[in-house]
């Protein structure tokens, strides 16, 4: 008996062209969920809670030099 996988590829490569690209942004878009809703709203969150410790002091913030000399040492 085949896999629940296995059957649905068989299956999909029934469909035409646009349908199995119809497929294929649903099933991205389905990988884009978090448990905690989606990937824009806890990025927001994210940027606010960073937002907040910059402006209470508790991160100072680093240079956009000091970043990218970071970033090019660690790409050698």
């Amino acid at each position: 008996m085949p896999t629940l996988l296995a059957e649905l590829t068989e299956r999909a490569g029934l469909l035409d062209r646009k349908e199995r690209a119809e497929l294929a942004r649903l099933l991205i878009e389905s990988l884009d969920k978090t448990e905690e809703g989606d990937w824009d709203a806890a990025w927001l969150r994210e940027c606010e809670h960073r937002l907040a410790d910059y402006d209470s002091g508790r991160d100072r913030g680093r240079s956009l030099e000091s970043v990218l000399k970071e970033f090019r040492s660690r790409a050698r």
